[in-house]
């Protein structure tokens, strides 16, 4: 069956117009041809892939040429991009990334088209339709939702989408033979178990975790905890394993409270806590329970944005957030000037700061 067989017939009508017109007009833009084909720009850039793939054209700028036309500054190798960006939030965690990526992007000659989504969005498909359709960007990174009950479909859209995608602390598969698409995120398992290494080398023997339920990161860090306590020869059974919600939820102060419970029931000595908010709310119940950060209990909270700000300083994992936005534009840039680079998956290490909440154990009496 030969290539045009495979495809439907609109399909098949539709490149056919985008080449008749490329050999009138020599090189056009997306949004030229969004008009006079009639589709949404994202079914063109998904033409354009595909006839470029075959060696019928050629991806500059904004646009598409014929392969032996003359294009002046439309073939600059990464300059003057729009990259369209979209976070779950724009108030945690995400700015420093959002931050990261504007400053490669300065650097590149390129833009950042920023939007941010919810926590709570089932499908992040509108945002990146506007991305594509009305901003007319030439490249995606985003961060999706993993857990929604359209998260298959957004990411074959993505898959599809015929620009350089790349996730951000998201990875994912597509298509019949689960092709990777590319991604940048943070070694959140290794954090987790420096934070134990950490804890371990103080002397504590029963060494915990808090992890706050809805959090995306939640299942790297307990499995980081896991793999940490066993290789330190640790029983993770004997000590704390909990999970809380949303620290603004009026149910945290009781979960927090039941966790402390099992602290002193377990003998646990030293608690890993995702994120920062439920590290602080954490240390509040402790100290009106009349329990002592470090003394009673070591803290080490992840994700240290506000982390050194509270008394006692908060030991913290900290992701390498800016480096997490700078190294997803260095790989839309070089897939812009690449197309058939190797899929690439960046992994990047977080680094640990230790502070004030976390000291060796106190002496059995």
């Amino acid at each position: 069956m030969s290539t045009a067989d495979r495809r439907g017939p609109l399909q098949v009508t539709r490149r056919a117009r985008l080449l008749e017109a490329l050999q009138r007009d020599g090189v056009l833009r997306i949004s030229d041809l969004t008009e006079a084909l009639g589709a949404a720009a994202v079914t063109i850039r998904r033409d354009i892939a595909q006839l470029a793939a075959e060696g019928l054209v050629r991806r500059v700028h904004g646009g598409v040429a014929l392969p032996s036309a003359e294009v002046a500054a439309e073939e600059e190798p990464v300059g003057g991009y729009a990259l369209g960006m979209l976070v779950p939030s724009l108030d945690y965690y995400w700015p420093n990334v959002a931050q990261g990526a504007e400053e490669a992007a300065r650097e590149l000659d390129m833009r950042v088209v920023l939007r941010g989504s919810s926590y709570q969005s089932e499908d992040d498909r509108p945002q990146l339709t506007r991305l594509v359709d009305q901003q007319g960007v030439d490249a995606l990174i985003v961060a999706p939702r993993m857990d929604a009950p359209t998260t298959g479909r957004t990411i074959e859209w993505l898959a599809g989408a015929g620009m350089p995608v790349v996730l951000l602390e998201r990875t994912a598969t597509a298509g019949p033979h689960h092709a990777v698409l590319e991604s940048v995120v943070t070694d959140h398992a290794l954090g987790a178990a420096m934070a134990v290494r950490h804890l371990v080398a103080l002397g504590h023997r029963r060494i915990g975790v808090v992890l706050a339920e809805p959090s995306p990161t939640r299942p790297h860090v307990r499995r980081g905890w896991l793999e940490a306590t066993a290789e330190c020869g640790l029983d993770a059974g004997a000590t704390v394993d909990a999970l809380v919600p949303d620290a603004r939820s009026p149910e945290c102060r009781a979960a927090l409270d039941d966790a402390l419970d099992q602290c002193l029931r377990t003998g646990t000595t030293a608690l890993l806590v995702h994120a920062d908010a439920e590290a602080v709310a954490l240390v509040q119940r402790c100290e009106e329970r009349h329990l002592s950060v470090p003394g009673d209990l070591s803290l080490v909270a992840y994700d240290d944005e506000v982390a050194g700000l509270v008394s006692p300083a908060l030991t913290a994992v900290r992701p390498p957030r800016r480096s997490i936005g700078r190294a997803a534009v260095r790989l839309v840039a070089d897939r812009l000037a690449d197309p058939d680079r190797p899929t690439h998956r960046v992994v990047i290490s977080p680094s640990l700061r230790v502070r004030d909440s976390t000291a060796p154990p106190r002496a059995d009496p």
